[in-house]
C-alpha cells in the first residue's frame, strides 16, 4: 500500500476504530473518519496528528443506523475521494434491549451488517478505482453463537443479546465471503477477522450497570491496539495484497463456523439485505 493511500474507517473515534486509525496514519496514508460525533471525531484527527505527525486526515459525518445518512456518507466520499484504498468497516454496537432505527430495523442489525454492506456497494466505484482496494469487515468469534432466521432478522420474537450481536458478526463473514465472489477478477479482496476480546466502550450504550460491568472487566481484555493489528494488518501489508474471502485472527487466516461457508446462505442474505436497503449490486 502506498503513502497516499486513501483509507477510510468507519466507527474511528474509539476503541478498536481509533487505534486502528492511529495505526494506518503512520504508514503516511490520507485518512478518512467517518463518524457520528463532530467534536470526538475533531479530537480523534488532533490526536492521530499529535502521535503520528499525519495531518492528512479528513472528517465525514453521519449516524450508521439512518440509512439516509449511510447514503450521505457515501456521497461525501465518492465526491471527496473518487478512489478509496481501503474501506474499513468497524463501527458496531450491541444491544441489552431490542430497539428499532429510524428505518424500523432493528438497530444491531443496522449497524453491524447492514451499514457495512450499504457503504460498501455505495462506494464500490471508487473502490476499483484503486489499482489495489482492500476492503476488510471487523466480524468477531462471537459470530460462532449467531443463527440467523430469515424470517425474523430483527428478533422480535426473542431477544437474546449476544445471540443478536453473534447474528450480526455472522453476517459481517456471510457477507464478506459473498462479496468476495462477486469481486473475483477485479482490482478489489474483501476480507475480515476477530479482534479478540477488546476493552472498548462496546456496549457502554446500555446503561450505568452495563458500563460498570464493562470497566471492571477491562483488565482481563486485550488493548484496543492489540484488538486493531489484525485489521490494520490486513488494510496495509503486502503478505495479504492477493488475499481474499479469508477470516483472520491474530493475523492468520483461520477457519469460521460451518454455516458461514454456506453461499446458499450466503446468497439469500444478500437479497435480504438488498431488500431491506434498495441498494443493489
Amino acid at each position: 500500500m502506498t503513502n497516499d493511500a486513501v483509507v477510510v474507517v468507519t466507527g474511528a473515534t474509539s476503541g478498536i476504530g481509533r487505534a486502528a486509525a492511529i495505526g494506518i496514519a503512520r504508514s503516511g496514508a490520507r485518512l478518512v473518519l467517518v463518524a457520528r460525533d463532530g467534536a470526538r471525531a475533531a479530537d480523534t484527527a488532533e490526536d492521530i496528528a499529535r502521535t503520528t505527525g499525519n495531518r492528512n486526515v479528513d472528517v465525514v459525518l453521519g449516524d450508521l443506523a439512518r440509512q439516509d445518512d449511510v447514503r450521505s456518507i457515501a456521497e461525501m466520499l465518492r465526491t471527496r475521494h473518487p478512489r478509496i484504498d481501503v474501506l474499513l468497516n468497524n463501527a458496531g454496537v450491541v444491544n441489552l434491549r431490542h430497539t428499532t432505527t429510524a428505518d424500523g430495523i432493528e438497530t444491531t442489525f443496522a449497524v453491524n451488517h447492514l451499514a457495512y454492506f450499504m457503504l460498501t456497494l455505495l462506494v464500490r466505484d471508487a473502490l476499483r478505482a484503486s489499482p489495489h482496494a482492500r476492503i476488510v469487515n471487523v466480524a468477531s468469534d462471537a459470530h460462532r453463537w449467531g443463527r440467523l432466521d430469515f424470517d425474523d432478522l430483527g428478533n422480535a420474537r426473542r431477544y437474546r443479546t449476544m445471540r443478536v450481536y453473534g447474528q450480526s458478526k455472522l453476517c459481517n463473514i456471510l457477507f464478506t465471503y459473498e462479496l468476495a465472489r462477486r469481486l473475483a477478477g477485479a482490482t478489489v479482496t474483501a476480507n475480515c477477522l476477530h479482534p479478540g476480546a477488546v476493552a472498548t466502550r462496546l456496549g457502554q450504550n446500555n446503561g450505568r450497570v452495563a458500563t460498570v460491568l464493562t470497566k471492571l472487566l477491562a483488565p482481563f481484555f486485550r488493548s484496543p491496539e492489540g484488538g486493531a493489528d489484525t485489521a490494520v494488518h490486513l488494510a496495509l501489508s503486502p503478505e495479504v495484497a492477493g488475499t481474499t474471502g479469508a477470516y483472520f485472527a491474530n493475523r492468520r487466516a483461520i477457519r469460521s463456523s460451518r454455516v458461514s461457508y454456506d453461499e446458499a446462505v450466503q446468497r439469500r442474505l444478500w437479497d435480504a439485505s438488498e431488500a431491506l436497503t434498495g441498494v443493489r449490486w
